[in-house]
């Protein structure tokens, strides 16, 4: 059990938001963290919805400058850290604190997403399209780039390498990148229970999808094509009509927005 060092306890004391999100990210990356607020993370992205922001972060990797990060969360409150190292191996317990923080602080957001600072989302379009024709009361949703039929990767070049240690097993429950997933509020809770008995491993998206299986929830597999783990090539037409585009840089997150913003009618 990991404690906060910086918290947001009031953000949904006086409203009760339509969506939450968690965004992963490092002290280093202020350039994203700022193209985010001013784009797509802009809490009034969507007109009429209420919306959240938090970044997630641990401590102490060797670029961090806590001060900075103080300054930062001081003037947008929107900055949520505990205290585990910062390290791509303690993803899960990123992931874990912003369920956490959902869980205890604000319960009553009808959906939630965690997603990274490269990836571009499309708040409009998952608001308005995949999110608002949903049921009012949604419980067990969960949704993104669906990943089913995966076994554990052991060379140990790779990324997502996985010891035999770690995680005995030969395959994994379905789960959703990492990239993006969206989800519905009362899912943060019972995630967070079942990771106080899932034998925790570092690749969080699989162990995400661990913890649905452990509450028997089905994943949801998303209309074709809105969630993409890879970067799609920028026109108006194709990002009006996507929720999730990995790998983009600072400039790029305010340049597709504010097109986006300008030619929404065009397509």
């Amino acid at each position: 059990s990991f404690s906060f060092i910086i918290n947001e306890e009031e953000k949904c004391k006086d409203k009760t938001p339509f969506l939450v999100l968690l965004v992963s990210t490092t002290a280093a990356e202020l350039h994203y963290r700022k193209a985010i607020r001013e784009s797509w993370g802009n809490e009034a992205a969507v007109p009429g919805v209420n919306i959240v922001r938090l970044f997630l972060l641990g401590i102490g990797t060797k670029d961090a400058d806590e001060e900075v990060v103080l300054r930062e969360s001081e003037e947008y409150h929107d900055i949520i850290q505990q205290d585990f190292l910062d390290t791509y191996n303690n993803l899960t317990l990123k992931t874990l604190m912003g369920m956490r923080w959902v869980a205890s602080y604000c319960n009553g957001t009808r959906f939630a997403m965690k997603t990274d600072t490269d990836v571009f989302v499309n708040t409009v379009y998952l608001v308005e399209k995949l999110l608002k024709p949903l049921p009012p009361l949604t419980e067990n949703y969960f949704t993104g780039f669906l990943m089913t039929g995966n076994t554990p990767i052991r060379n140990k070049d790779s990324k997502w390498y996985i010891s035999e240690e770690e995680f005995p097993g030969n395959s994994y429950h379905p789960f959703c990148s990492g990239t993006g997933y969206v989800f519905s509020g009362d899912l943060a809770a019972k995630i967070v229970n079942a990771s106080l008995t899932i034998k925790f491993i570092h690749l969080e998206d699989v162990y995400v999808g661990f913890c649905l299986k452990a509450n028997g929830v089905e994943i949801v597999p998303p209309p074709h094509s809105v969630f993409n783990i890879h970067k799609v090539p920028f026109s108006p037409c194709v990002y009006n009509r996507i929720i999730t585009s990995h790998h983009l840089w600072p400039h790029e997150h305010i340049s597709y927005w504010e097109t986006l913003q300008k030619q929404k009618q065009l397509c």
